[in-house]
Order: structure tokens, then C-alpha cells, then sequence
């Protein structure tokens, strides 16, 4: 089990894809990453010796990854918040902050919506 910046790498999945299980690094950054340390990138996770899982962990560490990263872009949308910019209130109340459209589509911010009915009481069965 390869452990790189406190995540698990999936077993049996080329490195270049499994590099990509730690946020921050993305398909691009994964292949810098395994040219700079002269690793095959049809490599398997568990054919990774000692040394290069070492090669990785150290080149890894070169970049702002998992938590700290977390922690930055949670602190930016903060101030957004703080500072009452548009795109602080977008984040707020939960809406696509980038000037998507929200009258259709945007299902995964906005969630399904329940539409009203005429307003009139359904009459009880009892």
C-alpha cells in the first residue's frame, strides 16, 4: 500500500492515475511529477519500489496539496464572504458563482426544487 501526503493509493492502478486520488493533483501534475522522478507512468502502484515511493513523497511535498490546500481555498472563499463580494454572496447561498444559468440546469447547487401546488387544502379521509 503506497501512502502519499496521508492518502491511500488504490492497489493495481497505474501510478499516473492513482497520483490523481490527492487533491491538488490533477492528470497534468501527475505526469510532471513521475518525469521529474524518472518513473515509468504505466507503472503499477504495487510494482513501486521503497525508493521511488520515496522519489514521489518527496516531490509531492513540493507542492500545496490535501489539507493545506483545503484550508486555502476555504480561506478564500471567506473573504470573498467577508468582504461582501458578489461572488462571496453566490458562495453563501449556495448558488454557481460563475455566471452560470440557474432558471434551468444548475441541479447539483441549487438541488430539486418542489413546485407548489393550486394552494388549496386536499380534503382529509377519516
Amino acid at each position: 500500500m503506497v501512502r502519499v501526503a496521508g492518502i491511500n493509493l488504490p492497489k493495481g492502478k497505474r501510478i499516473e492515475v492513482g497520483l490523481t486520488y490527492v487533491y491538488g493533483i490533477g492528470n497534468n501534475l501527475s505526469r510532471t511529477i513521475l518525469k521529474e522522478c524518472k518513473i515509468d507512468l504505466d507503472t503499477r502502484t504495487d510494482d513501486l519500489t521503497p525508493d521511488e515511493e520515496q522519489k514521489i513523497r518527496e516531490s509531492v511535498a513540493k507542492h500545496t496539496v490535501e489539507g493545506d490546500l483545503r484550508r486555502l481555498v476555504t480561506g478564500n472563499i471567506k473573504r470573498l464572504q467577508d468582504i461582501g463580494t458578489y461572488r462571496g454572496f453566490r458562495h453563501r447561498r449556495r448558488l454557481p458563482a460563475r455566471g452560470q444559468r440557474t432558471k434551468t440546469n444548475a441541479r447539483t447547487k441549487r438541488g430539486k426544487r418542489v413546485t407548489m401546488g393550486s394552494g388549496r387544502l386536499k380534503e382529509s379521509k377519516t
